[in-house]
Formats: C-alpha cells, sequence, structure tokens
C-alpha cells in the first residue's frame, strides 16, 4: 500500500542529494526469463466471504463516497500531476478480489514461487473490501505466461487480532487492506509470517491463513508504533508515547536465516528521533533499521542492523537471504518509465511524470556490519540495464539492453547459484510505467547474476 506515493515523487528533487552515493560494486545481469500475468486476472472470494467482499475497490472515489456501479472509477498512475491526472485504462470497483501488486516472493525447489498480494489501493481508508491473500503460482518461462496454482486468504476465526477487524462480526473473518497492510512474507516450517507496515506488526499464520499470533514491534524495549497503530489516538495512551514509524513506512521487505531461527524485518523508513526532531542519518544520509525476531521464542532479539540508502527519498521493496550472512535488497527511487519514453512522443502538460533513475538490486552482509551496525552493500546489480543480447524479454528491450522501470519493484528472490527472480507491484490501477497509458502488467524476470551472488 503506498499512501501518499504521489506527493513523494513531487518532492523527489527537494529530499535526495544531487547524486546517488557509490556504495559498492556493479555488477552485470542478463536477463534469463520474462514472464507476465495480466493486470486483468481476477479471483473469486471465498463461498462464505461477506457479500461486500464479492467486489473490490468501491471506496477508491475521490470523494471518498462508495460506489458500487462496476468500473465508474477511473483509475490514472499515482505518479501524474494532479492537475493532469494520467489513466491507466482500468477502472474500479473490480468483480471478484484482483490477483495483483505483488509485494513479497518465496522461490521453491519445483521452479513455482508463492507471491503476496500487495493489499489495497493506497491508503488504509479505502482498502476495506481488498482482501489479504498469497498466491502458488509458476512461471512459463518458454511460453511468457503465469499460471496461477491456487490462492490463500488471511483470516482470524480464533480472533487473535488484537483489535476490532472490518469482518469483525463474521464466522471467518476474513482480514482486508483496512486492517493491515502486509508487504513480506516467510514460511518456516508449517507457518507463514507476514511484515506488516500499519502497526508495524508481525503477524504469524498457518499455511492456509489462519492468524495463530500478531506481534507489536519491539527496538530497546520500547514499542515502535506508526500513527496507524491500533492504540494511536486511545484516550488512556495517546500521549503515553511518540510514533516514530513514520505512516506506510513499516516492514516493507523480510528475511529469514536459512535455518529458520530468525526473521528480520525491514522497515521501509527511518526512525523518528524525538529528543533530536529528526529521522535517523549518518551524515545526512537516512538508514533504516533491520530488527530480529527468534522464531522459537516468539520476541524480539533486541538486536537490529541499519541499511544506508543511496539518497533520502529511497525506498527499499524487498529483502531476502542468500546464505546465513548475505542477503539481496531492493533499492529504488520513486520514479516510473524512461524519461525518453515518457510521453511516447513531444512533451505534453498531460503527460508529466517522474522518470525512474535508480532500481537496483544490493548484495548486503550482514557479517560485517560495522562497530555501529550498518551492513555492508557488497554491490549490486542495474534494473534498468539488463542485458538481453538474446532477445529474451517478451517488452521493454531495445538495442540489447533490457529495462524494468516500475515504480514499485517489490520482489527479489534467490533461485539458485546463478540466478535471482524479480518481480513488481503494478498498484492495480495506479502504475503505468511500462508504457503511458497502460496499466502495468505483474511482470517476472529471471537474471542471470553470478558474479553478484558469489562476491564477497
Amino acid at each position: 500500500m503506498k499512501t501518499g506515493l504521489a506527493v513523494l515523487a513531487g518532492a523527489l528533487a527537494l529530499a535526495a542529494p544531487a547524486a546517488h552515493a557509490q556504495s559498492g560494486q556493479q555488477f552485470p545481469a542478463t536477463l534469463a526469463g520474462h514472464a507476465f500475468l495480466p493486470a486483468r486476472t481476477f479471483i473469486a472470494p471465498p463461498k462464505d466471504a461477506p457479500q461486500s467482499l464479492q467486489t473490490s475497490g468501491k471506496y477508491t472515489a475521490p470523494d471518498q463516497r462508495r460506489r458500487d456501479a462496476l468500473e465508474s472509477i477511473p483509475g490514472t498512475s499515482y505518479l501524474s500531476d494532479r492537475a493532469a491526472p494520467r489513466p491507466t485504462g482500468v477502472s474500479l470497483p473490480f468483480k471478484g478480489q484482483p490477483v495483483q501488486g505483488f509485494s513479497g516472493i518465496k522461490a521453491m525447489k519445483d521452479g513455482s514461487y508463492w507471491v503476496l498480494s500487495d493489499n489495497g489501493y493506497g491508503a488504509k481508508n479505502n482498502s476495506a473490501d481488498a482482501m489479504l491473500t498469497f498466491h502458488h503460482v509458476k512461471p512459463d518461462w518458454k511460453r511468457g505466461a503465469v499460471k496461477r496454482l491456487s490462492s490463500v486468504f488471511l483470516h482470524d476465526p480464533e480472533r487473535k487480532v488484537p483489535f476490532v477487524i472490518v469482518n469483525e462480526g463474521t464466522t471467518k473473518r476474513y482480514l482486508t487492506g483496512m486492517d493491515f497492510d502486509i508487504e513480506s512474507m516467510q514460511f518456516i516450517g508449517d507457518s507463514v509470517w507476514f511484515g506488516d507496515e500499519l502497526g508495524p506488526y508481525l503477524i504469524h499464520t498457518d499455511r492456509k491463513g489462519k492468524v495463530l499470533a500478531v506481534y507489536d514491534t519491539m527496538l530497546d524495549g520500547k514499542v515502535l508504533r506508526s500513527p496507524d497503530h491500533f492504540t494511536i489516538g486511545t484516550p488512556a495512551v495517546s500521549g503515553a508515547f511518540t510514533t516514530p514509524v513514520r505512516r506506510s513506512r513499516g516492514y516493507e521487505g523480510m528475511a529469514a536465516s536459512p535455518d529458520g531461527r530468525f526473521l528480520y524485518p525491514m522497515l521501509e523508513g527511518p526512525l523518528w528521533l524525538d529528543a533530536d526532531k529528526k529521522w535517523e542519518a549518518k551524515d545526512g544520509r537516512e538508514y533504516l533499521r533491520i530488527l530480529e525476531f527468534d522464531v522459537a521464542k516468539g520476541e524480539w532479539t533486541g538486536r537490529s542492523f541499519k541499511y544506508l540508502l543511496e539518497a533520502n527519498a529511497n525506498n527499499i521493496g524487498d529483502f531476502n537471504m542468500i546464505d546465513a550472512d548475505s542477503g539481496l535488497i531492493i533499492e529504488r527511487d520513486n520514479g516510473e518509465g524512461l524519461a525518453e519514453d515518457a510521453c511516447n512522443g513531444p512533451a505534453r502538460p498531460d503527460c508529466q511524470n517522474v522518470p525512474a533513475k535508480m532500481k537496483r538490486v544490493y548484495k548486503v552482509s550482514l557479517k560485517d556490519a560495522d562497530s555501529d551496525g550498518f551492513v555492508r552493500k557488497i554491490g549490486y546489480v542495474d534494473l534498468l540495464a539488463i542485458d538481453d543480447p538474446s532477445g529474451v524479454a517478451k517488452r521493454g528491450t531495445q538495442n540489447g539492453k533490457f529495462t524494468f522501470p516500475f515504480v514499485t519493484i517489490e520482489d527479489v528472490d534467490v533461485v539458485d547459484a546463478d540466478h535471482i527472480i524479480v518481480a513488481n507491484d503494478n498498484n492495480l490501477p495506479y502504475s503505468s510505467g511500462r508504457k503511458v497509458g497502460v496499466q502495468d502488467d505483474n511482470e517476472f524476470i529471471l537474471l542471470r547474476v553470478p558474479e553478484l551472488l558469489r562476491a564477497r
């Protein structure tokens, strides 16, 4: 869920340093596979779901009033100029639930993947009919297609969620984007763990999506809360603490140690230092926290790492471990599309945008963190300059170079000793990075990056 993304994009020139700091060596990436799931891919909700969940996107109108007529609210790019919104060609509400916006991925040994739908439509208050769902999919790299094998809906029949949810009075208590904004997931044994942006919370479920526990975030013995934490505004506790986590900047990525002992949820934004009245930074550059959670004990260890951003306006998209010591992190700006293709022709007032300039996958070392806890950036691959000498891409290659110019690239995992997989969150119906005026699909790319994976 990308609350305020358009505002962020408009402020890039003010927020970011004049040039990106150089962290680590750039390594080559070669496109080995390209497949996509069409943006207009929908599934029916479970038969026991409330009637309100039979359609999705009813609360997304600019005036925030519910609209039940299907496809009556035009979708426009998040990065449009507010005075000249750019349509994406897809309108809400939808019949059924969209299979869209993947913001977490886990590779399976059989060549299939579990992906997590980025719930909602950009804000907590417009996502009450967006179900929290994760899917089992399998790309066909030869055909360029992605097959959905199954879908799982999160639900809370045993009332483990400690606050009122949208479907409070129902038996199954299906969860929605007004309850949580889940952005990352990990499979450990028979359990699935999700990192949430709103609390931020850590959510534990079984493989069928039934909630087993919800954990507040703890650091240095204190609960970390965002403005959307359920206790904020409660008369008994309001004013008793600050909210050091930015709205919609809770857990974006979450890695797991290969042995399943620890989870490493990663905040998307820096923490607020109340005493200093500023966001956490080193020499003017903001950094993000990676926390550590002991799975067996169900407790935060108190240990954390720090990830230094290349520019203060950047975000991270995903985090997965390669081995016990190193991992992959997506770091990206908030632009979409390429500058030369912004309007498919001469510049027009109705086609303003902030083009993509930095989309990278970094390899980091936790083992080599310095005395202050900063992980070492070993190197990166540039997702805007991927080699495609054999013409593997179904779209997006020019002069042998393939680009992945989406505003929210939120999926990365290791496939084998030579390859990683990367995918986008297509923000249905709010992203138009591949072609102006056309809603982005859910694209998956297989990248051959042996040099990056073996770098030390």
